[in-house]
């Protein structure tokens, strides 16, 4: 685990607590927080812990806080404490304490900011988990780099982490795909029928009409010939019936469908280890199991629903139906699981698939949703309590849409689907990297605009520039300074063991401190499961060196090569050596290629 100085001060910080107030309870040692100072004037960190244990002391807050300064200023890496406001303590540290964090980053190396916060905790991740019945596309994309990147962040953080993607491939609209295959196959054969004259045939109407369906018609044709067809008396292929053909096409075109998802995937650097069939789901019965075990717990009742709030539907009539008692467990009303017709609903299936993943000991499950299930989150949760008896937790991470704009309008960039933005399309436009650290510079639940102009601006309003270009310049100091010094002489361990003292500069300093707070940010950014934070970090990180790498140019004094000086020269790689560090660390978090120069 690598250091971290805040967690450092924290734990003296309590001490000095118990020190005053010996009966401290643990439960309020553990909401003592040492977060860095938002003003630099205040110092470099402010702790709440007077605040805390006034009152067990018997004390008011700022006299308990002014005893707690008295014990601080004597340790050894604090250079000054003040009491401030109503009970908070201010603590500036030595510049020695900070200089003393890039030894470890150097020998850490990307390993830094691991965390042992998860425990091992098991915890499935599930994202994307889109209909298999059309390349994937922009609305797809923001919750695959959101799931993944929360995925690698969790990992980091020390939780023992499965990426999956739950196959929705059972229902009406996997059915409906099958059909506009089906569609495309007996064009491949040679039919004479029309579009129009097909749909007029299919339930429902044909839905599907993309031309990305005419490749799995040619791959029917060379796997089955026309045995999946009739034909007319002039041998034209024509439509056989549905039992002959349905279940085939419909495994088929899914599987061609996953191929296409997983490519896709693949282009955008996201890597699953579980694919989980909801058709096999429902077909091993476990639909009936969950249902059972919850009807063995008192938790099934017949019942009839009221109709929704504010408005009654000119077709909604009062029927008897098989609810969840989730108004139990936090819901807002209870939950049909199966319709009056006695099949199961689309939530039921959804209990099973989750009570698999308890099955399978995940003791935590984070989901990753389209903005649009926003109003389905209540329900899952309820029935996870449910169904573990309240022993598992369900997280759900919303996403909002997504808009591509080029000049300032929106773009359509499909080139196969003709009704919106495909995944591969936009990876082919501006590349992986910036796809991915583009979806993660907003909140996951606020809408962003994807700028492709701003996308490919090297300025500082462009957020992957920025932040590769600091990467970038790190690595071409130290290309240089290995041309003149020698690799040996910049290796990590040998810039670890420089004298640091030189690092006294104000932009030095604050640069440290912007990278001692890297692991603190990785734990907060995991337990709060919000990757975004990741990208705001490295941003941040990013201005702080090239605030300095700015200063070097005014001041020769702050150059990272000093000419004839060379404590101050290494002392200085190791700064630099240590930002590259931080950043290929975060950026790895993100799944962003760091880059080596910029073009």
């Amino acid at each position: 685990m690598s250091l971290d100085i805040f967690a450092g001060i924290r734990l003296q910080m309590i001490a000095a607590l118990r020190a005053i107030v010996p009966d401290l309870p643990d439960d309020i040692a553990a909401r003592v927080e040492v977060t860095p100072s938002r003003e630099a004037a205040h110092g470099d960190m402010a702790t709440n812990a007077a605040l805390l244990a006034a009152k067990l002391a018997r004390q008011p807050p700022a006299l308990l806080a002014a005893a707690l300064v008295e014990r601080l200023v004597a340790l050894e890496d604090v250079a000054e404490a003040s009491a401030a406001g109503p009970g908070f303590v201010n603590l500036r540290l030595h510049p020695d304490a900070w200089r003393a964090v890039l030894p470890d980053i150097l020998v850490s190396g990307e390993n830094f900011g691991d965390s042992v916060v998860g425990g091992g905790t098991r915890v499935n991740v599930e994202y994307v988990s889109a209909n298999p019945t059309g390349p994937m596309h922009i609305g797809h994309c923001r919750g695959a780099v959101v799931g993944d990147a929360l995925a690698n962040l969790l990992a980091k953080a020390g939780f023992d982490v499965t990426k999956e993607y739950y196959i929705n491939d059972a229902g009406a609209q996997v059915a409906a795909l099958a059909w506009a295959a089906y569609f495309r196959y007996l064009q491949a054969l040679g039919t004479k029928i029309t579009e129009e004259e097909f749909s007029e045939e299919v339930p429902g109407g044909l839905q599907y009409r993309g031309e990305y369906l005419v490749g799995v018609g040619v791959q029917l044709v060379a796997q089955f010939a026309g045995a999946l067809a009739d034909h007319d008396t002039d041998e034209n292929p024509i439509i056989a019936a549905p039992d002959i053909w349905l279940e085939t096409v419909r495994a088929f075109t899914v599987a061609a469908m996953m191929d296409g998802v997983r490519a896709d995937l693949r282009l955008l650097g996201v890597e699953l280890d579980v694919f989980t069939s909801e058709r096999a789901m429902v077909a091993s019965g476990a639909v009936d199991t969950a249902i059972a075990k919850l009807d063995a717990d008192g938790l099934i009742y017949e019942g009839v629903l009221e109709p929704p709030k504010g408005k009654t539907p000119d077709d909604w009539e009062p029927r008897e139906q098989t609810l969840f008692r989730s108004t139990g467990f936090g819901d807002d009303v209870d939950r049909p699981l199966r319709k009056s017709d006695g099949a199961n609903t689309y939530f039921a299936n959804d209990i099973a698939y989750h009570a698999d993943k308890i099955d399978r000991g995940y003791t935590v499950m984070i989901d990753v949703w389209g903005a649009d299930h926003g109003g389905y989150v209540k329900r899952m949760q309820a029935a996870v309590k449910a169904i573990s008896g309240n022993t598992v937790t369900l997280d759900v991470v919303l996403c909002q849409i997504v808009h591509i704009m080029r000049g300032g309008q929106p773009v359509r960039m499909s080139k196969r689907a003709g009704t919106y933005v495909t995944l591969s399309d936009l990876i082919e436009e501006v590349g992986p990297d910036a796809v991915r650290f583009t979806m993660l510079t907003r909140k996951s639940d606020a809408q962003m605009e994807f700028d492709l102009d701003q996308v490919r601006a090297q300025t500082r309003e462009n957020p992957v520039f920025y932040v590769q270009y600091a990467h970038a310049r790190c690595r071409s100091v130290l290309r240089a300074a290995v041309e003149s010094l020698g690799a040996e002489a910049v290796s990590a361990d040998a810039l670890a063991r420089s004298d640091l003292s030189p690092l006294a500069a104000p932009e030095e300093l604050a640069l440290i401190r912007r990278l001692a707070g890297w692991p603190r940010i990785v734990e907060a950014a995991a337990l709060a499961r919000e990757p975004h934070r990741i990208a705001f970090a490295l941003y941040d990180l990013a201005g702080d060196f090239h605030a300095l790498w700015n200063r070097g140019r005014n001041d020769a004094t702050l150059r990272f090569l000093q000419a004839g000086d060379p404590g101050s020269t290494l002392a200085r790689l190791a700064l630099v050596a240590a930002t590259a560090t931080v950043i290929r660390s975060g950026l790895a978090v993100m799944g962003v290629r760091p880059v080596e120069e910029m073009r």
